[in-house]
């Protein structure tokens, strides 16, 4: 990391919920708010600037005025902030290599669904030891945000707990919302005040209805409860985000990156009155939750957009340093190894994006 994390107190007595006898509840633990975290890992002039160009960028893409492909690509979740520089520093290099074609955006993902039980990811559990020392695992998620946004990298993460968002949005340029919070009202109201582009992922059923529910609803202005920057209520006035759109991402293990699934993809989105620009998740149900086969997925969707659908925007990777996964044990993790899905190893990826880039311009 750049720079030492900044002391931030939360010791606050005041911000603790104190009984009658003046004991604390032993069930909360004062957290920073985001106006604290975001004045401790503040943006300079420099960096706001890049970041709004680079959500230019993704929109640019998502409107149909630049004609690269939008990559997704990176580590299924970040547990160590020192590997995901090294993953940084290298995709950074790709993308100049590459970007005449592809716009490389990194997956820098920091909270995880959990179907039942388990790691939640660096925000929530920063030293994987169930300590849940939230305080320095949201301020250890955004510096590391602002560490890859200044390599010239735009950010993406998954918004999944809407009150983290705040301590980190400024920092995306594209979001997703899952599978499994695409059909919460909270969630669109969420992505309605988005400055970044927000995908909205499938059902796990494999269903777009939902998701083409969830693009039209964030879409629209919304007044909505939320809590702002300083921890307060507040009722939100939400502008409407003109840049959502549709992820396919398969279900019950079934693919829907095939021709046949994105054509009807693109009819439900124009019979809704949608613009038709889907990204493909490469992973999950789409490649048969076997992260080898999310190089097959590619060269599918690469193919159909080769062919002239031109409606295929983007792709989903997941990679990082290396193949594969690993159980999460903190005193025995190899390193640039995956804790939750097993990703792509790097030389496979950046050799799969390299020819993704050729083929795209031998279509120039």
């Amino acid at each position: 990391m750049n720079a030492q994390l900044p002391m931030l107190d939360t010791s606050d007595k005041s911000r603790a919920d104190a009984g009658d006898h003046g004991r604390v509840d032993t069930g909360s633990r004062p957290l920073p708010t985001p106006a604290e975290l975001r004045s401790s890992l503040p943006l300079d002039t420099a960096l706001r600037s890049r970041i709004t160009a680079q959500r230019q960028a993704v929109r640019a893409i998502l409107d149909g005025r630049d004609d690269r492909m939008l990559v997704v690509v990176g580590p299924c979740s970040i547990h160590d902030p020192k590997a995901a520089l090294e993953y940084a520093e290298r995709l950074a290099a790709l993308a100049e290599r590459v970007g005449d074609r592809l716009l490389l955006v990194m997956r820098v993902y920091v909270e995880k669904p959990r179907t039942t039980v388990g790691w939640k990811g660096l925000a929530y559990d920063p030293h994987l030891d169930g300590s849940d020392d939230m305080a320095h695992g949201l301020a250890l998620s955004r510096q590391l945000m602002r560490d890859i946004a200044a390599l010239g990298l735009p950010v993406a993460t998954e918004l999944l707990q809407p009150l983290a968002a705040a301590y980190f949005d400024d920092l995306l340029a594209w979001a997703a919302i899952g599978a499994r919070t695409t059909e919460s009202q909270i969630h669109r109201e969420l992505a309605s005040g988005m400055e970044a582009a927000v995908g909205f992922k499938n059902g796990t059923d494999g269903g777009i209805e939902v998701a083409i529910a969830a693009i039209r609803a964030a879409m629209h202005a919304h007044r909505h409860l939320a809590i702002d920057h300083n921890g307060r209520p507040v009722m939100r006035e939400t502008h409407g985000n003109p840049h959502t759109h549709l992820v396919l991402r398969g279900g019950h293990d079934r693919p829907n990156h095939d021709a046949g699934s994105v054509r009807a993809s693109r009819k439900a989105l124009s019979d809704a009155g949608l613009a038709a620009r889907i990204m493909v998740d490469c992973s999950h149900a789409n490649s048969r939750k076997d992260h080898r086969r999310q190089a097959e997925v590619l060269l599918d969707v690469l193919a159909q957009r080769l062919a002239g659908d031109d409606s295929l925007v983007g792709v989903m990777i997941e990679c990082n340093l290396h193949e594969g996964k690993q159980p999460l044990n903190p005193t025995a993790l190899r390193y640039g190894v995956s804790i939750t899905d097993a990703c792509l190893g790097w030389e496979a990826t950046a050799d799969l994006l390299e020819r993704a880039a050729e083929r795209l311009r031998d279509r120039q």
